[in-house]
């Protein structure tokens, strides 16, 4: 499997990761590898703290966009 965004930026690197969030492969210099908030995987999404504090590994897309809508800061 190959990284999306280095796919993207036309670049052929391997992917060494797939985003727990939206399934894409992803290179070590496109993942997030942090504690994420757990949600059941049911819509609308409800996220919940992580009692396990798992580091899980999601790409800087969707990092971007669960910070953005403070998914992380509101749970964690």
């Amino acid at each position: 499997m190959k990284c999306y965004e280095c796919a993207r930026e036309g670049k052929d690197t391997d992917a060494v990761g797939i985003c727990i969030v939206c399934g894409r492969g992803v290179c070590k210099e496109h993942l997030i590898h942090e504690e994420t908030p757990a949600w059941e995987g049911s819509y609308p999404i409800e996220l919940k703290a992580d009692q396990e504090h798992i580091k899980r590994i999601v790409c800087v897309p969707c990092h971007v966009a669960l910070k953005e809508n403070c998914l992380f800061d509101e749970v964690c």
